[in-house]
């Protein structure tokens, strides 16, 4: 895995002291730039330092792929409409308990031909602290919910937070997942100006982008409409991301 580079990059620092006899000082120093390096491979997945995550589709072509997460939600239906009425398909990664209070909207995801994604059972905000076997565990059960409610099982996993690290990739690995990650991240949930997140989403856009957003509220739907025309304008086609992940795994049981 790509996180044994932070154990080189330790060994060389100890390495590097002991042949310089440095003082405690330098130690300190390069163990929190180790510490740093660790922390930044964590919470970036698009470095893919402990997981090996799909962030953006290899083509020649002016294409995009459209992602929400946490839902489904009061604000999916809406989403939902726009994306049907401009003839789009998206990929929905689904929190468990989120599936269990609106089912139908879940049911309808599936049924206007959107892919659906594993995105845990509780979305705990100690993701980054649990162990493997509590990861599986909220894997698994956001399977056994999107089974129930679904019909369908799914390959593909987003970690919440985007948060990685030797225990996820345990899990993803014991799981069978497809780690997806993103290139263009909207901060659509941090970012309380609708101009901004238009401008976050539309000013990196390359082809095969993916885009992280969240059909959690009125002001990312408000965007949603935006960024529809902008695509249109600029000739953008849009892809699910099963169209590019194969993961022998068939839709429906």
């Amino acid at each position: 895995m790509k996180h044994y580079s932070f154990i080189i990059f330790y060994l060389f620092c100890n390495v590097l002291i002991y042949a310089l006899q440095a003082s405690f000082w330098v130690y300190l120093f390069c163990f929190f730039i180790f510490s740093a390096v660790v922390i930044w491979g964590s919470l970036d997945i698009s470095l893919g330092y402990f997981v090996d995550s799909m962030t953006h589709k290899k083509t020649r072509i002016k294409e995009v792929a459209l992602t929400f997460d946490d839902g489904p939600t009061e604000f999916t239906p809406k989403f939902l409409d726009i994306l049907k009425e401009n003839n789009v398909k998206a990929t929905f990664f689904c929190i468990g308990k989120q599936i269990e209070k609106y089912p139908e909207t879940f049911q309808r995801i599936i049924s206007e031909g959107h892919t659906v994604g594993n995105h845990t059972l509780s979305h705990s905000t100690n993701t980054g602290f649990l162990s493997a076997s509590k990861i599986v565990e909220e894997i698994e059960k956001c399977d056994e919910i999107i089974s129930k409610f679904g019909n369908i099982k799914t390959g593909l996993y987003r970690p919440p937070f985007g948060v990685t690290n030797p225990n996820i990739a345990k899990a993803i690995n014991k799981t069978c997942k497809k780690s997806i990650g993103w290139n263009i991240r909207s901060l659509d949930t941090v970012t309380g100006n609708e101009k901004k997140i238009y401008r976050k989403v539309t000013r990196g856009l390359k082809k095969g982008s993916i885009i992280l957003l969240h059909d959690t509220s009125e002001k990312t739907y408000n965007v949603l409409v935006d960024v529809l025309v902008f695509l249109k304008q600029k000739k953008y086609s849009t892809f699910t991301i099963d169209q590019v992940v194969n993961t022998n795994d068939p839709k429906v049981f």
